[in-house]
């Protein structure tokens, strides 16, 4: 059991849509990591009912601060709200269905630090799907995200250099990113905060290792909530050759040319 960790300038963010018994599961598993900070806030976009009140009965064993919804808005909505309720200087955000390991407490700290140290620096991404594609090593299992915009024959996964999987940063950074786009699809919504980072040339830095600090968990009580059309997930190979030329084409488009 690694030490207790306070991070008292750092609030924990979690998104939650119809999935609570996942959020008891994270919820509990960083008491069990002995792994605390200055607030939590959960934001819920909308939950069922039977799902809401399991939340409130969660408050009594966790503290934390809900921040509800009329109806169910999008990601976009629920992450801006939630937003809006942190009063720390950092933010880790991490959507319910994560799970972190005993590796994350260390990290965390690590990329604190960083951040303390380096007022340039915008986030600290602690997992994703796939390695980026263009890293120059930092310190500490880190290494910096370096955006190439004019290598326009490198692959279009240079342009994932902001993810909703979990990251720490500044609390503030509405003020240079601008906010969530709502009223839109959750993938066209990361998307736009993607574009929005990579145009106002964000500096980031990416666990090198990072598939060991969090891993990512749904079941079939309580499956994904993020849908996406059969195409985009599909292994054929001339449907992801398309999807690649597609891509490219269109992000560098939109890199270029489409105002924010």
């Amino acid at each position: 059991m690694t030490a207790p960790q306070h991070f008292k300038d750092i609030t924990l963010l979690i998104t939650h849509y119809n999935r609570s018994s996942s959020l008891e599961r994270l919820l509990a598993t960083f008491r069990q990591l002995q792994v605390s900070f200055e607030a939590i806030v959960v934001s819920d976009d909308g939950s069922q009912s039977e799902h809401l009140a399991y939340i409130a009965e969660l408050t009594k064993t966790y503290p934390f601060t809900l921040v509800t919804a009329a109806k169910n808005s999008g990601l976009g909505n629920n992450i801006n709200k939630g937003q809006d309720a942190v009063r720390t200087p950092y933010t880790v955000y991490v959507q319910e269905d994560f799970v972190p390991s005993s590796l994350f407490s260390g990290r965390l700290l690590d990329a604190w630090q960083f951040m303390e140290d380096d007022a340039s620096l915008d986030v600290v991404r602690f997992y994703a799907y796939f390695r980026y594609p263009s890293l120059k090593p930092f310190k500490n299992g880190f290494s910096e995200m370096r955006f190439k915009p004019l290598a326009i024959f490198n692959t279009y996964r240079k342009f994932y250099f902001y993810s909703d999987h979990p990251h720490l940063r500044r609390s503030n950074f509405f003020n240079k990113f601008g906010r969530y786009k709502e009223g839109v699809k959750g993938d066209v919504t990361e998307y736009k905060m993607m574009m929005s980072f990579l145009k106002n040339k964000a500096r980031g830095l990416f666990y090198d290792d990072f598939t060991t600090l969090f891993e990512q968990r749904n079941s079939s009580d309580e499956p994904s909530t993020m849908h996406r059309r059969s195409y985009k997930n599909s292994t054929n190979v001339f449907i992801s050759f398309v999807r690649h030329v597609f891509r490219h084409v269109k992000f560098n488009i939109n890199y270029y040319l489409v105002k924010l």
